[in-house]
């Protein structure tokens, strides 16, 4: 209210305070806030053209799948996920409770090793475990040998199995727990676990009552991620023979040449990793914990007598397994195999893998600069929903996003080759699918959650007021990427492009089904010469591919040494 004091004059009332506008959106931010959106429907386009093409159909399709092979890889898939899920779990948080809270000999070296098997693709280390561990490898003809046996006058486990296949997951897996858990027992006050030893309970009660569960958010996180790489994982199982929907997408698509069959089962394997990155959604948004006001670290205690030599035992038998026998397996089948390494043939996979990885690698780390940059600068629910929804390629494994993307750029290219040869008498063939730029794509929609993290975590460090400064010295959104954003997040956008540079040397399925014609790279010349029992030939590029995987992994063991030290 007012009071008139005369004419056209007024005593002003309370002060009414009204929300001050946002600036107008600079050009520069509108090309950005229109790539940002540009790569968010990318990311949402091989989702839903699985469930449509799956909806879309023919009717008796799931019958027949339902008739014959569904239940068999539903079975198969689940069964794996509990297999190295549990496998994951006991082995991660055992190790990572050992070297955290207790000291035996070799603790500071195990530590920083029990990382290296996260350079191994799975069927990397299948193909080295078959050669050890088959019926012609070189542990059985050993067995034969020395205790005079036949054939069929012994039994040993198969390594071919669902089992193997499990195993081999479990030991590659496993450092994503085990990172997770340490990081976890590391930040924990030692007042809850004195408490708990104080109320009457053994070291090993106040573990499983206090440590455990306050660690239970992360190990649960890493055990889900564990699990999104298993149903996700196309090469171990195939190689194994194991019939999951990894491989039914790929044997219906290619052997069967039944889209509809593939776009069914791709639906039901993505709605399988949703609901597990749901899972881990929901348990990291729940989980609250609470330190006490006082934190104290941790005294590792000192382990003697046997209890020090089963520490030993058991933070080095995974690195053993894990990463020194599978390399000096592939060491030996690589010389066994005389194949060479720098001929022109494999210079040529050499060039393909390392094109496809460096391409998809700016690509990738390019839009999640743009999609992080967007949120930060504008945020609101647009660019939330952007950020949130290229963030569902990590759930989405790579066969499902290979063909949620061939099937509508498929239709599209013979859409347009049907038009122009109508109208101007001229063919089109193939523009999109089967090229490079949607492999690239493609990687980019698999590995673009990777890169955000990356990019989240660099970008926290930088204060907003350093943005405020830079727009008080005349700089516009792109003039502030370039010349603030960048220099400050080069670590941050390096790692997050050797990750993605990594993790597409070593993706198969989504290679496999998309990689143009006559366009090979190591990872697609392992698996074929593996397929053809050519153990020893897949040992030389399985080589390469590890040889790469090692520089994020050797990163991380320096950070890791160096927080030790």
């Amino acid at each position: 209210m007012s009071d008139s004091i005369g004419p056209g004059l007024t005593t002003a009332g309370p002060e009414q305070t009204t929300p001050r506008p946002r600036p107008r959106m600079s050009s520069g931010e509108r090309l950005l806030m229109a790539l940002a959106g540009t790569v968010a429907l990318f990311c949402l386009l091989p989702i839903a053209a699985v469930a449509l093409a799956a909806l879309l159909a023919q009717s008796d399709t799931l019958a027949h799948l339902w008739e014959t092979v569904l239940l068999r890889y539903m079975s198969a898939t689940a069964l794996l996920v509990v297999i190295v899920a549990a496998g994951t779990f006991a082995i991660g948080t055992a190790t990572a409770w050992l070297v955290v809270m207790t000291r035996f000999p070799g603790r500071r070296v195990l530590e920083i090793m029990l990382v290296l098997p996260l350079a191994f693709p799975a069927y990397v280390m299948a193909y080295a475990y078959t050669h050890l561990l088959d019926h012609p490898g070189i542990v059985q003809t050993a067995l034969r040998e020395v205790m005079g046996w036949g054939p069929r006058d012994y039994w040993f486990p198969e390594i071919r199995s669902l089992g193997g296949a499990a195993a081999m997951l479990t030991l590659v897996l496993y450092p994503y727990v085990y990172l997770l858990a340490r990081a976890a027992f590391q930040s924990q006050s030692a007042t809850t676990f004195f408490a708990a030893r104080a109320l009457g309970y053994t070291a090993w009660g106040a573990f499983w009552r206090a440590s455990l569960p306050m660690a239970r958010p992360a190990i649960a996180a890493g055990v889900l991620l564990a699990t999104m790489e298993t149903i996700a994982d196309y090469g171990t199982v195939a190689f194994f023979g194991v019939q999951t929907f990894a491989t039914g997408i790929y044997t219906s698509w290619f052997s069967m040449a039944d889209r509809g069959a593939a776009a069914q089962l791709a639906l039901g394997l993505l709605s399988f990793a949703l609901l597990l990155a749901a899972l881990e959604r929901a348990n990291r948004g729940r989980a609250v914990y609470h330190a006490g006001r006082r934190v104290e670290p941790m005294t590792p205690v000192p382990l003697a007598g046997w209890a020090r030599w089963g520490a030993v035992l058991a933070c080095g038998l995974p690195v053993l397994l894990g990463a020194v026998l599978p390399a000096v397996a592939l060491l030996a089948m690589g010389v066994d195999s005389g194949q060479d390494l720098f001929g022109r043939r494999y210079r040529g996979f050499i060039a393909n893998s390392l094109t496809l990885a460096t391409v998809a690698a700016i690509v990738t780390v390019a839009a999640a600069l743009m999609l992080g940059t967007i949120h930060r600068t504008r945020p609101g629910r647009a660019s939330a929903a952007a950020l949130y929804t290229a963030r569902l390629g990590y759930a989405v494994p790579g066969g499902v996003i290979a063909v949620g993307l061939m099937v509508p750029f498929a239709a599209f290219d013979n859409a347009l080759d049907a038009l122009m040869r109508d109208s101007f008498g001229i063919g089109t063939g193939l523009l999109v699918t089967g090229s490079i730029w949607l492999l690239v794509g493609a990687y980019m929609v698999r590995f673009l959650a990777a890169a955000i993290g990356a990019y989240e975590g660099g970008i926290a460090a930088v204060s907003p007021n350093v943005d405020a400064a830079a727009r008080v010295l005349g700089q516009g959104t792109l003039g502030m990427v370039r010349r603030v954003h960048l220099p400050l997040l080069r670590p941050s956008l390096m790692t997050a492009a050797l990750i993605v540079f990594v993790d597409v040397m070593k993706e198969l399925p989504a290679t496999l089904i998309m990689r143009p014609f006559n366009f090979d790279t190591l990872a697609v010349q392992a698996h074929r010469l593996a397929s053809d029992e050519r153990l020893d030939g897949a040992a030389v590029p399985s080589l390469v591919i590890v040889a790469v995987g090692l520089l994020p992994v050797i990163l991380l063991m320096r950070t890791l040494g160096r927080r030790d030290g």
